[in-house]
């Protein structure tokens, strides 16, 4: 499984869904990547893989950044893989 997470504006929180594959993932990725980079501020309605009732719509500009990353049961820290923001 990956995961997509998508961090919005000043919001701490962070939103995720799943998808099977990491084709899938990257698609998913690209949609989101291409709604930020547009002016129009699309609203993306996604679905979670894993979790078919899973659902969230958010718009573009709400978002801060996205990043995609594998689940895997070496991943026992509770953190995900990938970026981390640190304020010091």
């Amino acid at each position: 499984m990956f995961i997509l997470e998508l961090t919005l504006k000043g919001n701490p929180l962070s939103l995720s869904i799943q998808r099977k594959s990491a084709e899938e993932a990257e698609a998913t990725y690209q949609e989101v990547l291409g709604a930020m980079k547009s002016g129009n501020n699309p609203l993306l309605e996604l679905t979670c893989d894993r979790q078919p009732d899973k659902k969230i719509a958010v718009f573009a500009d709400s978002l801060a950044a996205v990043q995609i990353y594998e689940k895997s049961s070496a991943n026992a820290s509770g953190r995900p893989a990938g970026f981390s923001f640190v304020a010091e």
